[in-house]
């Protein structure tokens, strides 16, 4: 049973990690479109922001200055969090896959094996809270950009959604949390 359950964790941590390295890497954490003319489609990310031109499928991106220079505190606060997610996401999984029982790595010792899944599990937590906070901060500060728009009466054709890679964040936060619940509470 332990080595089936440290197997599906593992499995659901290799995914989330992936899905929180792509929400990283990708330029479509905030959506906005004109709502009545549908010309284009325009995606911003954490490190660029891309435009779709809806006729013809024409697709510019225009990177942001220097990680140095000034920037919004969503994008700083999103870039920090989600990289250290990564990072710690990473690291979990390579602890972990060290930690299982069908790999023949301290064998001889099954406590420490135990222990090394159980250190993966809150590695695994910590990353997936920060992932989350990532997530959500940016998706609040979305919120928050659009109805200070409407609230002024400003760009009322205009809507913000959440991109793919905004939910692609807390979808692969998600998963990390539960798989170290599965590490952490289960595994005993």
């Amino acid at each position: 049973m332990s080595a089936a359950l440290q197997v599906t964790a593992f499995g659901l941590a290799l995914l989330s990690t992936l899905l929180l390295l792509l929400a990283t890497c990708t330029d479509c954490w905030m959506v906005n479109a004109d709502d009545s003319l549908e010309v284009s489609h325009k995606c911003r990310g954490l490190w660029r922001e891309c435009v779709t031109n809806m006729q013809d499928g024409v697709r510019t991106c225009d990177q942001y200055d220097s990680i140095l220079a000034d920037h919004p505190v969503k994008i700083v606060v999103t870039r920090t969090l989600m990289i250290t997610a990564d990072l710690l996401a990473g690291l979990a999984l390579a602890t972990l896959v060290l930690g299982l029982d069908c790999i023949t790595f301290l064998k001889e010792d099954p406590c420490v094996k135990l222990k090394m899944c159980y250190g993966a599990g809150v590695i695994l937590c910590a990353g997936s809270i920060l992932g989350l906070i990532g997530s959500v901060w940016y998706a609040v500060d979305v919120y928050v950009e659009r109805a200070m728009l409407v609230s002024h009466n400003i760009f009322l054709g205009v809507h913000y959604d959440f991109g793919w890679s905004c939910w692609l964040g807390m979808a692969g936060s998600m998963g990390c949390f539960v798989a170290s619940v599965l590490l952490t509470c289960c595994l005993y």
